[in-house]
């Protein structure tokens, strides 16, 4: 049911669960920025890297990709920065309600690290144990493919997100 819409030259989500993701190609060693604001502190959202096909349906990204947490209420493993529920998040750097924030998910090859306003946030070597999946709502766990489709995530029908700039710097 979720959908995005333009609002002031940003991307508003509304509506409940959804995916936005970009279908031209797969991205693979690059820095992905998004920068975002919530409305408010419990609002919950995602961005999703390397998923593996076009995502027929949203769950498709969530058990297909790997999704970098934006939500400031979570638990260390669901928290803004973290890869969700794989990655602990190692410091809380997303500012108030309202405020933009800035975030560069850096892949190269299998790794990743994120950083949410300067700050490193998480860093994600596969070949590292994640935590047991505690629930249906969490990622399958096991490899992602190293090139994939990028998304955003409309997660819920109360969190409005907005999105002012998504773009891909490759890495040499």
């Amino acid at each position: 049911p979720g959908s995005f819409v333009v609002e002031d030259g940003a991307l508003k989500t509304q509506g409940g669960m959804g995916l936005l993701w970009y279908a031209e190609s797969k991205i693979g060693d690059a820095t992905l920025r998004v920068v975002y604001r919530v409305s408010r502190v419990e609002d919950n959202s995602g961005v999703f890297v390397r998923i593996a096909d076009q995502p027929p349906d949203p769950w498709y990204a969530v058990h297909h990709g790997y999704e970098v947490q934006i939500l400031a209420t979570g638990d260390e493993w669901h928290r803004t920065g973290c890869i969700y529920s794989m990655t602990r998040a190692l410091a809380e750097t997303q500012k108030p309600p309202g405020e933009w924030n800035t975030m560069d998910i850096t892949m190269k090859g299998a790794h990743m690290e994120v950083t949410l306003n300067g700050t490193l946030v998480t860093t994600f070597d596969p070949d590292q144990p994640v935590p047991q999946r505690l629930a249906d709502y969490e990622p399958e766990r096991g490899p992602r493919p190293e090139h994939g489709y990028i998304g955003l995530q409309n997660h819920d029908a109360g969190s409005v997100v907005y999105f002012r700039e998504v773009s891909v710097e490759p890495l040499p």
